[in-house]
């Protein structure tokens, strides 16, 4: 058989997904239904005014980032927005629209009524990807039972076409990869309660690349699966520091390098990857 799709030829080649989550520290997550046309940002689904007000946004927030979002189905009177923060202190902020419009007059950095609760999202961009478009509507159909009417969504891209499905929890910015339809209910509801499964890991999003990598060395070696286990404390250089919750120091030395020559994307060339490696110190 010939591998053609990106997620199918980065699973062959052992690409690992270990620190590939895309660092983000604010999202603004706005309800779109229907079709999204490849890059969002441009996209005319949002007006003008409320294009420029969400640009604006962008620009002044620190490593922000706009996603579509829709829920198939989903009937109601009012759009949703989310405004999520994954620092200092992981808060969602929800804002009812009676159109697109209404962004244009929004104050984004304190608009809306914080909700309790996580989001899950589900990568199924079908304009930017196939693979996200067939692997993630699977996962997203088998979740769909489980979670709330407001609580899962299908997303716009969220980087890292090649490691579909990706599903991504928030506020706490956990990113998942190569999620399977037969496990994504387990891996899923074990992040809502605070429990990493490694394999499907790709990252704390708060997190640069190289700290992620520090962090998932850290936790394979020390068998700690619990999202608070550790806490970061210092960042110098190659050598990363975190505390663990029973005051213990872990310590672990990371490294850039290159990974196997894979299409980032479906249809794209192949070529080496950025990777990062860790070890502990």
């Amino acid at each position: 058989m010939t591998l053609e799709r990106c997620a199918d030829l980065s699973l062959a080649v052992g690409e690992s997904l270990w620190a590939t989550a895309t660092r983000t520290l604010c999202w603004l997550l706005v309800e779109v239904p229907g079709g999204w046309s490849r890059d969002v940002g441009s996209s005319d689904a949002l007006p003008p005014a409320a294009r420029g007000t969400v640009s604006r946004w962008l620009e002044r927030t620190e490593a922000s980032r706009l996603l579509f979002i829709r829920r198939p189905g989903r009937v109601a009177a009012t759009s949703l927005a989310f405004v999520v923060s994954a620092t200092p202190d992981a808060s969602v902020r929800q804002l009812e629209l009676d159109s697109l419009d209404e962004l244009s007059g929004v104050d984004l950095d304190v608009a809306g009524e914080r909700r309790a609760g996580s989001l899950v999202l589900v990568c199924g961009h079908g304009s930017r990807d196939q693979c996200c478009a067939l692997k993630g509507t699977a996962v997203f159909g088998v979740l769909e039972p489980e979670l709330d009417d407001e609580q899962l969504w299908i997303s716009s891209h969220q980087g890292g076409h090649r490691f579909a499905a990706n599903v991504l929890v928030l506020p706490s910015g956990l990113q998942l990869g190569r999620v399977k339809p037969e496990e994504a209910g387990r891996v899923v509801s074990d992040a809502l309660g605070g429990a990493l499964d490694l394999d499907r890991f790709r990252g704390d999003s708060r997190y640069a690349p190289g700290v992620q990598a520090a962090d998932i060395a850290v936790r394979r070696a020390s068998g700690l699966t619990r999202v608070d286990d550790l806490r970061l404390v210092e960042v110098d250089g190659e050598c990363v520091r975190f505390v663990g919750r029973d005051g213990k120091e872990h310590v672990a030395l990371v490294e850039e390098g290159r990974g196997p020559a894979v299409p980032a994307s479906c249809g794209a060339d192949s070529e080496p990857q950025v990777s990062w490696t860790a070890r502990l110190a």
